[in-house]
């Protein structure tokens, strides 16, 4: 678990320096006087001050901030530095400097997909990739609650390698239709599943079902056949940004589905992962290796660019959101407004995390 931990604490750092960097330099780039380039919410754990820049490092590891002069509007500031404000550029380069930390978790979600694409990225098999794939095998895409899969610990992620009877009537697993044909003959007897999960080799013993309940199937899983398909550098880098664009699509119909269960009054609850959900994610994936971490760290990166542009106070999109509002009305809004906005906005998604994380200890427990 300690290396779990430390997986997680690299991929997050990662994640969210890339983020701010993207702030920082297009600051920079517009003349913007940056007072603080900080890692984590304070208190200050640990600072320095290079040029007109304190870099810090803050004791609340879950995010990052980069704090410009004139931010907060013209509050106490010296006029000789006024052209060095944050808020005296224009609408479109306040927006852009916004927008520059999604932009480069959407670049680094792309490099990390580039280099899996190039080493190799499992990938659902069929006619039309068999030829360039290797290394297949038929893997656990899901797994019905309260299935007898689920009874036995059969998780996703994990590869079928075998079936085999207590009368030791083997059968080794070549696609999904050797399982689907062992289990059909099978239904209602004990049979033994040959599993790799992780870097383990286990057998778990199960009675598939001779009635099961609609759409789950006998056992309770989801199969497909996976295999490794790698790609020349010069196409990797086109199959990163094209996985990136995919993600995205998958994601935004996955946060439509939250924000309809939330009108409709349906549990969420499930579909969230918080702190402690991702770190037991990152133990799962951590054990099937390097390009499955790749693959992780790109998708929480796509996930945390998507949650960013959302208009909501506090977040990048909430900030656009504003500048939105000063371009329709012809005038900032009234700034100790916004500020108070954004505060809150701020204290619910912290009170939400907290939620969240709550539930995740509930489910380890």
């Amino acid at each position: 678990m300690f290396l779990t931990i430390i997986i997680f604490i690299l991929i997050l750092s990662v994640l969210v320096l890339v983020h701010e960097m993207g702030h920082f330099f297009v600051a920079k780039n517009r003349r913007i006087k940056v007072e603080e380039f900080g890692f984590g919410f304070p208190p200050r754990v640990f600072s320095v001050k290079r040029g007109e820049t304190i870099y810090s490092i803050n004791a609340i590891p879950i995010g990052g901030f980069v704090k410009m002069y004139g931010e907060d509007g013209e509050n106490e500031l010296k006029i000789s530095e006024t052209d060095r404000a944050f808020f005296s550029k224009k609408i479109w380069e306040r927006a852009v400097v916004i927008v520059a930390g999604v932009t480069m978790n959407v670049v680094l979600a792309a490099f990390l997909l580039s280099i899996g694409h190039w080493l190799g990225l499992p990938a659902i098999i069929d006619d039309s990739n068999r030829n360039l794939a290797a290394n297949s095998m038929v893997q656990i895409m899901a797994v019905a609650p309260d299935s007898p899969a689920s009874k036995i610990g059969i998780k996703i992620g994990d590869s079928i390698k075998y079936l085999k009877t207590k009368n030791e009537n083997l059968k080794v697993v070549e696609n999904v239709q050797d399982v689907q044909a062992f289990i059909d003959i099978y239904r209602g007897e004990e049979i033994v599943f040959g599993i790799i999960s992780g870097d383990e080799n286990i057998e778990l013993a199960v009675v598939p079902r001779v009635n099961p309940p609609e759409g789950e199937g006998a056992v309770g899983i989801a199969m497909g056949e996976v295999g490794f398909i790698k790609y020349p550098w010069y196409v990797a880098i086109w199959k990163g940004f094209e996985s990136v664009y995919f993600m995205f699509i998958m994601m935004i119909a996955a946060l439509g589905g939250i924000i309809k269960s939330l009108f409709i009054g349906k549990p969420i609850g499930g579909d969230i992962a918080g702190p402690v959900g991702i770190v037991m994610l990152v133990n799962q994936v951590s054990k099937l290796g390097i390009v499955y971490i790749l693959q992780f760290a790109a998708i929480i990166s796509v996930n945390l660019a998507l949650i960013n542009i959302l208009p909501f106070p506090a977040l990048d999109g909430g900030r656009i959101l504003f500048l939105i509002i000063e371009k329709i009305k012809g005038s900032p809004v009234n700034q100790n407004i916004e500020s108070l906005i954004h505060r809150i906005g701020f204290t619910l998604l912290i009170l939400l995390m907290v939620f969240i994380t709550f539930k995740d200890i509930v489910k380890l427990l």
